[in-house]
């Protein structure tokens, strides 16, 4: 049974010679790290089921996020173990000690990673949900003490340590006794034969399991004993003496005895292991796919790939499946974009030809990994002493196609990277569709159902095929083969034949890809085919860059534009003849000169115009930077004017509570005093607290220009409240909604089921008004052929939660749920309540919730507010 997964719906058209897949799959499976990680790794195939794309994916994502932790999974001991756990179950049978000692090993691997997937680093807590779901045969079998109990048995070299049964331990103990006494007795013997000089070395060795002595071959008739051979010269012969026979007899027959309780210990380990097969073949799987995932994670983290994004069939109603933070992970075509698997683009040139064809292939910035790979050899080969980087970089490629301009001609000089452009554009879509990460900025391409490519030289001398001939054979094929949904990439299009029937047998074949509807990438130096580019509706002209002033190409590939071939230039730069150049240029018509000169023109003219851009984003990326160290600035002087205000107003009141209490104290009557000094501590306190909150709310208002343009606003008092609003109660603390205005002063709110009248100045805020934009709930709602309900509604929610004496994991699940509640009730913002205690739960909580996608910014609100007790936390909108 093969541990290798197969691939669902594999793309059965594949031109893997031509785009070097197979090149690519060996260069990855040199990051795995067992041999079947790396079988894996080359029956990687490209395919068509999106679902089983999606999956690979985000598994390969989560095992990156697993990588950037730094957690390194041991595989370097797995194998296939179908044919031993296969014999460890036949009745009878035993495996042998290595055997055996490679199954603990792969069970102990196999136990690392379930250990793994139980306890990830905290980074990694509910963002591994496909690798649990994977790993989840494993969660409820523990490997661990079939390791321990039996590891404790085998040493390193294989053989079995003594307290691997108290049999074995009594055999061992009665065989060193037994060996102590042979030793005694032959020294004995020794001493003998040495003073009648018969001894030919005064030590004791083993022949044939029994211990022997050494004697001159001339007396070994004197030496009373068996023989058991002489040395390789003749002179000694080893002899038993024999009072020594029956202490060897009885040494052997207990060396038969351990061997006899060495195969029952190994038939006993034998099947234990046969009672752990079945974890132990699917723990082997398992190991596996996370070595193959592994082997992509480290290849993505290597050269910064990025994860591609399949358009989703146009039309399609798209279910939302959300991340745990509530961000949609697949999207449809109608424009609910998300950033997980899918998302739609629209081209703005009206809809698709046909409803289950996607709408743009994007490449943005893609590297060919291999390219790559050896500039990145060469470049560290040729790098000086100092350090400089030797030329040698790659250049990246982009190439946008709608879908209502499925064609691409590529046209420029030799060495410009043309070839490497198809070769790009085709391999980086076979990775996508193979599950693994791309090497570029940003991937968005249809589902492909071919990878059909004409690069190259294919003359055959066998099959009696020229260059020409091969390449129609090839193209034939491709014509017949290729779909809507095909990716055709030709390379050089109409050469090796007349030029004239080459263009227009060229031209011939553009136009029939062109009808079929595929998504087809063309290289050439025809100019019929450049301007067919330029006339024909559906098909974009491109270039490969040349700079003039170097005679040298850029590889740069600028869409929009077609290139000139530069041929004399290149030859020139090669290094031919300059008489022959010059020649050349004498041939060529005032026509070609003058298309060469308008190109080469053409291309300054954009070179300027991408430099002037580049200068323009510069300039508003520092005018960016300029305007936020500005706000800064001003948000920080306002905070140092609200703390000196804050300041003022403390002073203002600690003068106001001492002249209260002089006042007090000059009443003679003592009863009178003692009333009168309770009541005004009671004034104290209060007007204490309302000049606090009516301080606190002119400044926010005057802050945020709240009652701006209202000459008779008083800053405390929330002056535009309409029906609908979501509103903050004073002295509540709740939130509730606005039913109706009774008067001027007075509303109708509803917090909960309970219904309240309250006055204008008990309104502290409007948390949300009802002309505001729909909350998240209320905008996923709104999108067609999407669905969403939401569990135990709430009328009104609170706008903040008390965790004080929750531990920090009880806390943090409370706060998740609140605040997802809080994000789909469109509330700004929400206060948590932790108390201050030791600081363990409100570090814990600010720390957490630094990291959460939906929160915008945490704070430490006043200490009318609840100071380091509590947590302010602003939502993103």
């Amino acid at each position: 049974m093969s541990l290798i997964a197969s691939i669902s719906q594999p793309v059965p058209e594949l031109s893997r010679t031509a785009l070097e897949w197979d090149r690519f799959l060996e260069f990855l499976a040199g990051y795995a790290q067992s041999r079947v990680g790396r079988e894996w790794v080359l029956a990687l195939a490209p395919s068509t089921d999106r679902a089983w794309l999606g999956r690979q994916h985000r598994l390969a994502e989560e095992m990156r996020l697993l990588v950037r932790e730094g957690v390194r999974v041991g595989l370097g001991s797995l194998f296939d173990p179908s044919n031993r756990l296969a014999k460890a179950r036949i009745e009878g049978a035993a495996l042998e000690a290595a055997e055996i000692r490679g199954l603990l090993d792969l069970a102990e691997d196999i136990a690392g990673w379930a250990a793994v997937v139980k306890a990830p680093p905290d980074a990694m807590n509910g963002r591994m949900p496909e690798l649990t779901t994977v790993s989840a045969e494993l969660m409820t079998i523990d490997l661990r003490p079939l390791v321990e109990a039996m590891r404790a048995k085998i040493l390193p070299d294989g053989s079995l340590t003594d307290d691997a049964s108290p049999e074995l331990r009594r055999l061992r103990r009665e065989m060193e006794r037994q060996q102590r006494a042979i030793e005694d007795s032959l020294r004995s013997a020794l001493r003998r034969f040495s003073e009648g000089g018969s001894t030919q070395e005064d030590l004791i060795t083993i022949r044939g399991e029994r211990f022997v002595i050494p004697v001159k071959a001339e007396w070994k008739r004197r030496a009373q004993g068996v023989v058991h051979g002489a040395s390789s010269s003749g002179q000694t012969v080893y002899v038993e003496p024999l009072e020594t026979i029956e202490l060897n007899n009885e040494l052997v027959r207990l060396l038969e005895e351990e061997q006899a309780e060495i195969h029952r210990i190994f038939l006993q380990m034998t099947r234990q292991i046969a009672q752990y097969a079945g974890p132990i073949l699917a723990g082997a799987k398992v190991l596996a796919e996370v070595d193959t995932l592994q082997a992509r994670a480290r290849f993505a983290e290597e050269y910064g790939c990025v994860r591609p994004k399949f358009e989703e069939p146009a039309g399609e109603t798209t279910h939302v499946r959300t991340d745990g933070h509530g961000a949609p992970e697949f999207a449809a075509a109608s424009g609910f974009a998300g950033s997980g698997e899918t998302h739609a683009r629209r081209s703005g040139h009206g809809a698709p030809k046909d409803s289950s064809v996607s709408e743009e292939f994007l490449m943005k910035r893609g590297r060919h990994p291999l390219l790559e790979r050896r500039l990145r050899a060469q470049s560290h080969v040729r790098t000086s002493g100092q350090g400089a980087p030797a030329p040698g970089t790659i250049v990246p490629l982009s190439i946008s196609l709608e879908n209502e301009q499925r064609q691409l001609i590529i046209s420029g000089p030799n060495t410009g990277g043309k070839t490497v452009a198809l070769k790009t554009a085709g391999l980086l879509a076979m990775m996508a569709q193979a599950g693994i990460a791309v090497p570029a900025e940003e991937l968005v391409l249809p589902v492909f159902d071919a990878f059909l490519a004409d690069i190259g030289d294919a003359q055959s001398i066998e099959q009696n095929l020229s260059t020409f001939s091969a390449h129609v054979v090839n193209l034939n094929r491709i014509a017949a083969s290729a779909s809507q949904d095909s990716l055709v990439l030709l390379d050089e299009l109409g050469s090796a034949t007349d030029p004239e029937e080459g263009a227009a047998l060229a031209v011939a074949i553009a136009e029939h890809f062109l009808r079929a509807g595929a998504w087809s990438v063309i290289s050439t130096h025809l100019t019929s085919l450049k301007v067919y580019a330029e006339n024909t509706p559906g098909v974009v002209n491109a270039a490969v860059g040349f700079d003039e002033k170097t005679l040298a190409p850029t590889y740069e590939l600028r869409q929009g534009v077609p290139g000139a071939s530069a041929g004399i230039n290149i030859a020139q730069r090669l290094g031919l003849h300059a008489e022959i150049v010059a020649a050349a240029r004498a041939q060529l018509s005032t026509q070609t000169l003058d298309i060469g000169r308008f190109l080469d023109q053409l291309h300054e003219q954009l070179k300027a115009a991408g430099e002037e851009r580049a200068r323009v984003q510069t300039l508003e990326a520092e005018l960016t930077r300029e305007r936020t160290r500005l706000q800064a600035e001003g948000l920080k002087e306002w905070r140092a004017k609200v703390r000196e205000l804050e300041a003022q107003l403390e002073s203002l009141l600690k003068d106001f509570a001492y002249q209260a209490r002089e006042t007090v104290r000059a009443v003679e009557d003592k009863v009178q005093q003692q009333k009168l000094s309770k009541d005004a501590e009671r004034r104290i306190a209060r007007l204490r607290r309302e000049f606090a909150e009516t301080f606190n709310t002119a400044v926010v208002a005057q802050h945020t220009g709240a009652d701006k343009g209202d000459r008779h606003a008083q800053p405390h008092v929330v002056r535009h409240v309409a029906e609908g609003d979501t509103v903050r109660l004073r002295t509540l603390g709740k939130t509730g909604t606005v039913l109706r205005q009774i008067d001027d002063k007075t509303f109708e709110v509803a917090v909960g089921p309970m219904k309240m009248r309250v006055a204008r100045d008990e309104i502290a805020e409007v948390v949300r008004s009802a002309q505001a934009a729909a909350t998240p709930l209320q905008a996923v709602r709104s999108r067609k052929g999407i669905s969403v309900q939401v569990a135990e509604p709430d009328a009104a929610v609170s706008w903040e939660i008390n965790v004080i004496g929750r531990t920090a994991d009880e806390a943090q699940d409370e706060v998740e749920k609140f605040l997802d509640k809080a994000f789909l009730a469109g509330l700004p913002r929400i206060r948590i309540i932790h108390g201050t205690g030791m600081g363990v739960l409100r570090r814990t909580l600010r720390a957490w919730l630094e990291r959460h996608p939906q929160v915008a910014s945490v704070t430490e609100p006043g200490q009318n507010e609840g100071g380091a007790g509590a947590t302010v936390v602003e939502l993103r909108e």
